[in-house]
């Protein structure tokens, strides 16, 4: 069965659901809560859903320790609630949407606690190695989220590996057993009318035989050695052969430190095994390899990575375009400006939406939410957040440490969402689960529903435009003053149409620059962040310009 390319023309909305809406009052968002806010996600311009996970979990890693692949968490609303929102979303013509996780499970998944115990045929469902002749671990690899990549199991009496937290020990791929375990769980989701899936760190599923010893990374060591593995294309494409191509859905590949070259060997749209990618190189551009190292914001490094995707899947896939998600600190905080917050949340909405692929806003970025800033380190609730701050930089004040968690922490885009002014911002009529940013009386949907010229209001128009627009859709994508450190321009150009979109990144008014064979006296004003547009860009001013020949 060939797969339609429906998400082509759709835009996501990502719900990170334990701070969506709760809508039983328990201070926990749940599915109730999104069924109640359905309306006001159509209302966006949004036609599909992305949930993070919401199976039954421990929660070491907010979810994403699975307990059971093939049911809801009880605090989420259970399969009940599923199965409504589900179908509220196809009464409304959207899609959804899972979160796969089948690199690793939680050691609290009965797969787990088999193979701890010998019992087959779990025994082999995970990757187990005895201690080194010398009693040390099984080689020096690191753990993405905590110490080393390998814990002593007493039961077992054998170490097993772990390439994030402790609680997530990493499946054994290369079991066809295990396989054929993801094939059932994905039948059961997508038979039951689910649209496709996300699937979480999917390249780093296959290791090296041998699983030896990295001497080359300088940082998260062993990763040579599992992301890209030998076999991740044979197993990607079993799993397309023998489930995504018999069903109407699309795969979304979350894939860390992979450049668009490297992204086609996926998700090249003749072989390709997967549709699309999501793109991390474009959330670098503050910060030195991961964003657990920040440095300052480079508008430069961030335009040569969307033009880098544009340039280099033109024609041949399709890209995935996102500014935030439930990984990363708000986009604002990082890319744009607290003091010219309209402005920055605005530009930063106009700048990626007109790009050419299926653009995702992650919850609370169309109001232009914030960097939530806790007093203390014991506020945060991020595993990877948690041990970072207690073995980096201690030569470090606590307020400089403090800092550096506030610019990097992946809790600063998970405090709830916030709907209005009342109490814990209308996320819950309860105590909260987490803490919500004290910014929610002037920062919230209600307000910005009342405002026509807000940024909830201005994402709804953005997003209006490309829809409308086939250039938006079709057109070739060309950047303008590639090396200009204070405005993004970029065109789109297809036969019969033509977009100029211009953007400032100061916090100073910068002339305007127009590129050669942009006639402006031809060309209609269709998108605008500031009401005035005269000769000079104020702050963080954007514009849309439209030709139709």
């Amino acid at each position: 069965m060939q797969r339609e390319r429906w998400y082509k023309d759709m835009v996501f909305y990502q719900i990170w659901p334990r701070s969506f809406k709760d809508g039983d009052g328990d201070g926990m968002g749940d599915l109730w809560g999104v069924l109640e806010k359905l309306d006001y996600i159509k209302g966006l311009g949004c036609d599909g859903i992305w949930f993070s996970p919401i199976y039954p979990s421990p929660g070491a890693d907010c979810g994403y320790d699975i307990a059971d692949y093939m049911d809801i968490a009880p605090e989420f609303g259970g399969m009940e609630a599923f199965r409504k929102v589900l179908d509220g979303c196809h009464e409304r013509g959207m899609k959804l949407i899972m979160d796969l996780v089948v690199n690793h499970t939680s050691d609290e998944h009965a797969w787990f606690q088999k193979s701890r115990q010998r019992i087959e045929p779990y025994s082999d469902y995970y990757i187990w190695r005895p201690a080194k002749p010398d009693g040390t671990l099984p080689n020096n690899w690191d753990s993405n989220f905590e110490g080393k990549a390998w814990t002593w199991d007493e039961v077992r009496g054998e170490y097993y590996l772990h390439l994030f937290a402790v609680k997530q020990p990493d499946l054994n791929m290369d079991n066809p057993l295990v396989r054929e375990e993801v094939k059932k769980i994905l039948r059961f989701w997508l038979d039951m009318g689910v649209d496709g899936f996300r699937e979480d760190v999917i390249t780093y599923i296959s290791k090296k035989e041998g699983l030896s010893d990295d001497h080359l990374f300088p940082i998260y060591k062993g990763m040579p050695n599992y992301n890209h593995g030998p076999h991740i294309h044979e197993y990607l494409e079993e799993f397309k052969r023998d489930v995504f191509d018999h069903y109407d859905c699309f795969t979304l590949a979350e894939a860390p430190l992979v450049w668009p070259r490297q992204a086609l060997k996926y998700i090249d749209e003749e072989n390709g095994q997967l549709d699309m990618m999501i793109q991390f190189q474009c959330q670098c551009a503050d910060c030195l390899f991961t964003d657990y190292l920040p440095t300052k914001f480079s508008l430069r490094r961030m335009k040569k990575a969307f033009s880098d995707w544009q340039y280099k899947l033109a024609g041949r896939a399709w890209n995935m375009l996102y500014i935030e998600n439930h990984d990363h600190p708000r986009i604002i905080s990082r890319y744009g400006s607290e003091k010219f917050w309209k402005e920055s949340g605005k530009t930063l909405a106009v700048m990626y939406l007109l790009q050419q692929g299926t653009p995702f806003l992650y919850q609370g970025q169309e109001i232009g939410m914030l960097n939530w800033r806790p007093e203390d380190a014991e506020m945060y609730e991020d595993v990877q957040t948690r041990y970072n701050y207690a073995h980096s930089n201690l030569n470090k004040s606590p307020e400089k440490r403090l800092h550096k968690m506030w610019r990097s922490s992946r809790d600063s885009a998970r405090t709830p969402v916030q709907w209005d002014d009342t109490e814990n911002a209308g996320f819950t009529t309860g105590t909260p689960w987490f803490y919500v940013n004290d910014n929610y009386k002037t920062i919230n949907v209600a307000a910005q529903e009342k405002d026509p010229d807000s940024i909830l209001n201005f994402y709804r128009r953005t997003i209006k435009l490309r829809k409308a627009l086939p250039v938006v859709r079709h057109g070739q994508y060309r950047e303008h003053f590639r090396l200009d450190m204070r405005r993004y321009v970029y065109s789109r150009e297809m036969e019969g149409q033509k977009l100029l979109v211009i953007c400032s990144f100061s916090d100073r008014p910068v002339k305007m620059k127009i590129p050669a064979g942009f006639d402006l006296s031809r060309a209609e004003l269709v998108l605008q962040t500031h009401k005035d547009a005269g000769d000079t860009l104020q702050p963080y001013e954007s514009r849309v310009y439209l030709w139709n020949e």
